[in-house]
């Protein structure tokens, strides 16, 4: 059986283990940090030509240019028509299913007169351009193409450019197909910070973009820190996490398997079960110790769960959802008889899934809403990736001759409170009679 942790919130020291387990690392590796900030300032100042020779060394593809490198739109079309039935029908169902909950989220334009015709509102308006970054190599996310581009669409971007690396020119044909499914409008199979860099800054062949959304690698992380300021980002992503409170009426083997789902991910996921149960609690350690044996990634899953998993037993299911607060997991189930009740306890989680057969693997491929979560307690203040992600709001101000005057000795006398004459001598012209 893997080494996963067994603890009681009525045990002494709790407090300090809880902290210590759900703690992430958040200094920065300074090697990755300078190797991303050279390639950077590489393509910043050569452009094209950088990119070309980061491609090649990194990569091993060779091109004469960067258009060489751009994927056309028919070979996006190829690989989705050359997908078998099943696949084809599923990523299609799947990008219909996101489509139809994103189309909700749309922020709208507004506005109102006040009583001196004066008239305040607020623009709602799509970002120009977005860049979507793509793992690639043994990596193959056509999900996370579909949940990044297509809230974009939705929101009314004009231009979606995706970059994807290929190794050695392997090509993931679902991940093209992904990229035709969405709407991407062009494609590079380019990769790393060179494709971070040319998104941000723009080459004489790659568009600068306005924000660069998607999930990558630490260099690519590292990166996207870095361009941040001159172009948005999404965010970053941390360990995957998943945290399920369950009152002992589930599987066990259901609530073992949602912990594999993202223990699976790499050595420093985390899951985490809660429950006040301590025979259920044994019923899913024996299910892991049986069910682990038959999996094909059961190393990592072996190294997630012992380095940052944990059974815990706690009094009720009031302290699980304080603790949960606590821990603002990325993924948060409820596995109980009345997950409702539970759901108006939650502050902090990035997606709540409710009962036991809403399991956090549909929600990664095809429920609807986002998987593009925060991670690292930052679910305290932040939420998951939407079309608002790909929005701006401009204020609308209209003044009307009267409002001009009411307002103007407002604005006198804050001006004139903080030294800005200039300020309040603006004002004062729209209080007097208009020189002709």
């Amino acid at each position: 059986m893997p080494e996963i942790r067994r603890l009681s919130t009525a045990q002494s020291g709790f407090d300090a283990e809880l902290a210590r387990l759900t703690a992430i690392e958040a200094a920065q590796d300074a090697r990755v940090e300078a190797v991303a900030a050279g390639i950077l300032a590489d393509v910043r100042a050569r452009g094209d030509a950088a990119v070309l020779e980061h491609t090649l060394r990194l990569d091993k593809v060779r091109a004469a240019s960067v258009a060489e490198l751009e994927i056309p739109a028919a070979a996006l079309a190829a690989a989705r028509d050359g997908l078998d039935a099943e696949r084809r029908s599923a990523l299609e169902a799947a990008a219909g299913r996101i489509r139809a909950y994103h189309a909700h989220q749309p922020l709208r334009s507004w506005e109102y007169a006040e009583a001196d015709g004066t008239v305040l509102g607020q623009r709602v308006t799509a970002l120009d351009r977005v860049g979507l970054y793509v793992p690639g190599g043994r990596a193959a996310y056509p999900s996370s193409v579909l949940m990044n581009a297509i809230p974009a669409k939705v929101a009314g971007v004009a231009e979606l450019v995706m970059v994807v690396p290929t190794p050695a020119g392997e090509r993931n044909p679902l991940v093209l197909a992904a990229a035709a499914i969405a709407g991407v409008d062009r494609v590079f199979a380019i990769g790393g910070a060179q494709a971070i860099g040319a998104l941000a800054y723009g080459t004489a062949t790659v568009p600068a973009v306005d924000k660069i959304v998607g999930p990558g690698n630490a260099y690519v992380a590292a990166a996207k820190r870095q361009v941040f300021g001159t172009v948005g980002i999404d965010m970053i992503a941390g360990p995957s996490e998943i945290l399920v409170i369950s009152d002992g009426t589930a599987d066990p083997d259901w609530i073992a398997m949602d912990l594999f789902s993202q223990a699976e991910h790499d050595e420093l996921a985390q899951a985490i079960l809660l429950a006040p149960d301590p025979a259920f609690i044994d019923a899913v350690a024996a299910s892991i110790d049986r069910q682990l044996a038959d999996m094909p990634r059961r190393d990592v899953i072996a190294a997630s769960l012992a380095n940052r998993g944990a059974l815990v037993l706690v009094r009720d299911l009031d302290e699980a959802c304080a603790l949960a607060n606590r821990i603002a997991p990325e993924h948060l189930e409820l596995a109980v008889r009345e997950p409702e009740r539970l759901l108006e306890k939650v502050r902090n989680a990035g997606a709540v899934f409710l009962g036991s057969y809403s399991s956090e693997a549909l929600g990664d491929y095809c429920a609807g809403p986002n998987h593009v979560l925060p991670t690292s307690r930052t679910a305290r203040f932040s939420s998951p990736l939407g079309v608002y992600d790909f929005q701006k709001r401009s204020s609308v101000i209209k003044i009307s001759p009267e409002g001009a005057r009411s307002l103007g000795r407002l604005a006198v006398t804050l001006a004139e409170g903080e030294g800005l004459p200039a300020h309040a001598r603006s004002a004062r012209y729209r209080m007097e009679p208009r020189r002709r």
